[in-house]
C-alpha cells in the first residue's frame, strides 16, 4: 500500500466516500483499490496523527456541541425570512416580524439546544479523565455523531435529543409471538432512534475494532422520573443527563489510552 495522487476520481473501498482526480489516497496494489486518508491510516497501528482539522484546530480539540444543528437551524430561518420578504414586498420585514417561525426550522434549534446542554455537562467529566469531542462528522456521509466520550473503559457513542414526555420501553410479543421491543417517548414511538445508533455505534467500532463501543441515547428535558431515569434496549443505554454523567463518571477501571484513542478518534470524525 502507497499514499498517492490519485488520476482518476475513485471511491474509498472502506467507507463509501467520493475521491476527486488529485486527491491524496492510498492504493493497494494487491486488490487494485483505493481508500481515503482516514480509512488508509486506520488499517495501520493506532498511532496519534500529526494533522489539523478542516478549521485549522487540532483535532484532538474537543469540537463544539451542536454547532452544525445550530448552523442548519440559522440557514432554514434565514430562508424563511427571506421567501416573506419576497412575498410581501416593502412589508417584508414587517411579515417577518409578525410571522411565528416553521416547526420544521423551530426543531433544528430545539435539536441545537439540547447538544449544547447535554455538551455542557459532559464536558464536566474531564476532571475524571474522560475525553469528550463533540458533532463530529462521520465519513463519507452528511450525518453526524453528537457526542463521543473516551474514558478508560471504553468509547461511548451518545445521541442527544431534546423531547417531552416520559421514555419508556414497550415490550410486545413473547411465548407465541417473536418479542418486539419499542422507545415510547410520551406517545411518541421513537424506536428508529435506537437504529440510529446502533448504525453509529458500528461505524466507530470499524474504526477502532481492538477498543469496547457502548451506545447512548440521552433525552434532555424528559419527563424522567427521580429514581430509575435509565433502561436498555437492543444494547442501547437510555437515560438522563444525569444517569449518563454518573455512568460515564463511574468508568475509571479500563486500562485504554484515552489520549490516544481520542486522538484516533478526532483524526477520523472531524468536526461536523
Amino acid at each position: 500500500m502507497k499514499k498517492m495522487k490519485l488520476r482518476y476520481a475513485g471511491t474509498c473501498h472502506e467507507c463509501g466516500a467520493s475521491l476527486s482526480a488529485g486527491t491524496e489516497a492510498v492504493y493497494e496494489s494487491k486488490t487494485k483499490s483505493v481508500r481515503c486518508l482516514d480509512c488508509g491510516d486506520r488499517l495501520g497501528e493506532l498511532a496519534v496523527p500529526e494533522v489539523e482539522s478542516s478549521n485549522g484546530l487540532p483535532l484532538n480539540e474537543s469540537g463544539n456541541a451542536g454547532s452544525s444543528a445550530r448552523r442548519e437551524y440559522e440557514r432554514r430561518k434565514a430562508k424563511d425570512e427571506e421567501r416573506l420578504r419576497e412575498r410581501w414586498g416593502r412589508f417584508g420585514n414587517l411579515a417577518v416580524a409578525l410571522s411565528e417561525e416553521r416547526q420544521s426550522t423551530k426543531a433544528w434549534e430545539r435539536g441545537a439546544v439540547g447538544e449544547e446542554r447535554l455538551g455542557a455537562r459532559l464536558d464536566s467529566l474531564v476532571e475524571h479523565g474522560i475525553a469528550l469531542l463533540h458533532d463530529r462528522r462521520i465519513p463519507g456521509s452528511k450525518a453526524n455523531i453528537d457526542h463521543i466520550a473516551v474514558t478508560p473503559d471504553g468509547i461511548w457513542v451518545i445521541d442527544a435529543k431534546r423531547y417531552k414526555g416520559r421514555p419508556e420501553l414497550k415490550i410486545e410479543g413473547g411465548l407465541f409471538r417473536p418479542r418486539v421491543e419499542k422507545l415510547l417517548v410520551g406517545r411518541r414511538d421513537c424506536t428508529e432512534l435506537v437504529d440510529g445508533v446502533l448504525k453509529q455505534v458500528e461505524v466507530v467500532r470499524n474504526i477502532v475494532p481492538d477498543v469496547p463501543v457502548t451506545g447512548a441515547l440521552c433525552f434532555v428535558e424528559a419527563d424522567w422520573p427521580l429514581i430509575g431515569a435509565f433502561f436498555s434496549t437492543r444494547g442501547i443505554h437510555v437515560l438522563s443527563p444525569r444517569r449518563l454523567a454518573k455512568k460515564l463518571a463511574g468508568e475509571t477501571v479500563g486500562d485504554i489510552s484515552v489520549a490516544k484513542v481520542q486522538a484516533v478518534v478526532a483524526s477520523r470524525f472531524r468536526p461536523a
